[in-house]
Formats: C-alpha cells, sequence, structure tokens
C-alpha cells in the first residue's frame, strides 16, 4: 500500500514540477513579448512627436508667408483698401 502510495505521490509531483515549468515558459515568453511591444510603443512615440514637430514646421506663419508671396503672387492690400469688419452685437434675452 505504500508504495502505491508513494507512486501516486510521485506521478502527482512530476506533474506539478511540469505544470510549473510550463507556466515559468510561458511567463517568459509572455514577458519577452511585452518588452517587444513596449519598444515599438516607444518608437511609435518618438515617430509621433516628430510628426508634430513637423506638422508644426509647415505651418508656420513664415512659411505660409513666404509661399502665399513667392508661389500664389498674393500681396497685402494697400492701408486705404483695409476694412475691419466688427462682429454682430449679441443682445441679452430677457
Amino acid at each position: 500500500m505504500t508504495a502505491r502510495l508513494t507512486f501516486i505521490l510521485l506521478v502527482a509531483l512530476m506533474a506539478c514540477a511540469m505544470a510549473l515549468v510550463a507556466s515559468q515558459h510561458k511567463a517568459r515568453k509572455l514577458y519577452v513579448e511585452l518588452q517587444k511591444e513596449q519598444a515599438v510603443a516607444k518608437q511609435l512615440d518618438v515617430e509621433w512627436g516628430q510628426l508634430q514637430l513637423e506638422q508644426g514646421t509647415w505651418g508656420t506663419h513664415g512659411r505660409i508667408e513666404r509661399i502665399a508671396t513667392r508661389e500664389l503672387n498674393m500681396r497685402l492690400p494697400a492701408a486705404n483698401r483695409i476694412e475691419v469688419v466688427a462682429p454682430p452685437r449679441v443682445e441679452a434675452r430677457p
């Protein structure tokens, strides 16, 4: 009887040990995958920052004015041709 109980306990111990090894292996694989995804996320964050900087550069007033004058032949109107339009007044409702 004790030999049979010892054998059953040995089999249970081996099954637990194999399950432990398998779960540790899976945890390591998932950790490596997490590290790779974090590296990709960091690279995308850097690229996003560069794109925002580029967008800011493309939209500067100096660049827009330079393109308007050189490529579109736009000029500021004479001072006597400029009209200032006042916004409509909003009256309070009773």
